[in-house]
């Protein structure tokens, strides 16, 4: 576990690959604006798993923006989660990096699911489980061709919800399949 200079645990854990992710997302022109595209995959992935809420997530420093954003309203923008992440009432595509649990699936480089946050002393601290009521979370990282892992997919519920070994697999290779595609914008064949 890491620690802070006071002793406490760090509930985010520290990124060393940041600043090197941050040029790639700045290549790639992900990170700063809604992507429709990232929009439909998110819808997708809460339809596949039955999750609420779902996200296509890049990673900088300092904070979290989801290109890619569906709520249970069928929304993008203002949705309670996003707004509530934000602090800020806003249109919700921010969330401070110590906020959440993708921080972790970027640094860990592999998936992570957490049926019942509370479940887990380490996340059951994150200011997600108090401030949005967030319980549930799955999601897996996008590592890209330059092995540089851009940020997440991921759903996340207000109820526990029971992902099992089927819904680890559909992450997974659902995160596959958006690194397919941002391969093939890059190469410019969308």
């Amino acid at each position: 576990m890491t620690y802070d200079p006071t002793g406490h645990m760090l509930l985010t854990p520290i990124d060393n690959e940041a600043p090197t992710r941050v040029r790639r997302l700045r290549e790639l022109g992900f990170g700063e604006q809604p992507d429709p595209a990232f929009d439909e995959f998110a819808r997708r992935l809460a339809e596949v798993t039955g999750a609420p809420f779902s996200m296509v997530n890049f990673i900088d420093e300092n904070r979290q923006f989801f290109a890619g954003l569906h709520t249970p309203a069928g929304t993008h923008s203002g949705s309670d989660l996003g707004a509530a992440a934000a602090g800020s009432g806003g249109v919700g595509r921010y969330m401070a990096r110590d906020h959440g649990y993708c921080p972790h699936v970027v640094v860990r480089r592999k998936a992570l699911v957490l049926e019942d946050v509370c479940d887990y002393p380490r996340f059951a601290g994150n200011p997600v489980v108090d401030e949005i009521g967030i319980r549930s979370y799955m999601g897996a990282p996008l590592i890209d061709r330059t092995g540089v892992a851009l940020g997440t997919i991921c759903v996340v519920d207000t109820d526990v919800h029971p992902w099992g070994r089927v819904g680890l697999e559909t992450i997974k290779t659902m995160a596959a399949e958006l690194v397919e595609q941002i391969h093939r914008r890059e190469d410019g064949m969308i």
